[in-house]
């Protein structure tokens, strides 16, 4: 069959890009359609609108204690002044002569110096401990401590029962068993010093210093081998017969 058209005048051709064109089209149709929003007019009134009653607003007002201001910071002090004094007076200076020895001069021989040694001074020592008791006279036979001691304790103890004076007891008004504790020392020249008593009366007391007082001198106790003060404690029991 002969065609009787020109192939190019052919709309089939471009159908494709027409219904490419088509569909565009619709798609923005509907888009706007969907997009599309409108408004009433009668509820605007342009002329009615008030903005000044949205801004008067109070605002309120806060006072704030602010604390007063810091006191300023002390003046700084004032720079001490210093006074130049002229250097007028002449100062004697010290002049050290040298310890060498001159070759001239004739060396002194030193003699031998003696030491003296410094004797060493020993404290009281109680007479329980003592090392060598003091000897009481009439005990010098004793050799040992242990019988000094006893022998000084007897001759002590009758010397004190022969000389106190037992009729104090009535005279003060005493009754029953009255206890005196009298202490002393023994120094080191054997003599007795230092006498303490405590009794119920006063005159108990003295008499009991006083019968102390009458202890014969003694041969010095000792301790490391040198004499040495001892101090010797004696209790008195007096008693009143009722």
């Amino acid at each position: 069959m002969e065609l009787k058209k020109n192939p190019k005048s052919d709309l089939r051709n471009r159908s494709m890009l027409f219904f490419q064109i088509g569909l565009i089209a619709i798609l923005a149709l509907t888009y706007i359609s969907i997009e599309w929003k409108t408004y009433d007019r009668s509820n605007l009134a342009i002329g009615e609108l008030n903005v000044d009653d949205d801004l008067d607003e109070d605002i309120p007002i806060t006072e704030l204690n602010t604390p007063p201001p810091p006191p300023p910071p002390p003046p700084p002090p004032a720079p001490e002044i210093i006074e130049v004094v002229e250097d007028e007076e002449d100062i004697e200076e010290t002049v050290i002569d040298s310890t060498e020895t001159d070759a001239e001069e004739e060396i002194v021989e030193v003699e031998e110096v003696e030491v003296v040694e410094i004797e060493e001074e020993i404290a009281d020592v109680p007479f329980a401990v003592i090392e060598n008791v003091p000897i009481f006279p009439g005990c010098e036979k004793k050799t040992n401590n242990a019988d000094r001691k006893a022998c000084m304790s007897e001759k002590i103890s009758k010397l004190v029962n022969r000389k106190f004076n037992t009729e104090l007891g009535n005279d003060l008004g005493l009754s029953g068993i009255n206890r005196i504790f009298v202490s002393f020392k023994i120094d080191k020249s054997g003599y007795i010093t230092n006498i303490r008593s405590r009794a119920p009366h006063p005159r108990l007391a003295s008499e009991a210093e006083r019968v102390i007082k009458l202890l014969p001198k003694m041969t010095p106790g000792k301790q490391r081998g040198k004499a040495v003060g001892v101090l010797y404690s004696l209790p008195i029991t007096f008693k009143v017969e009722d």
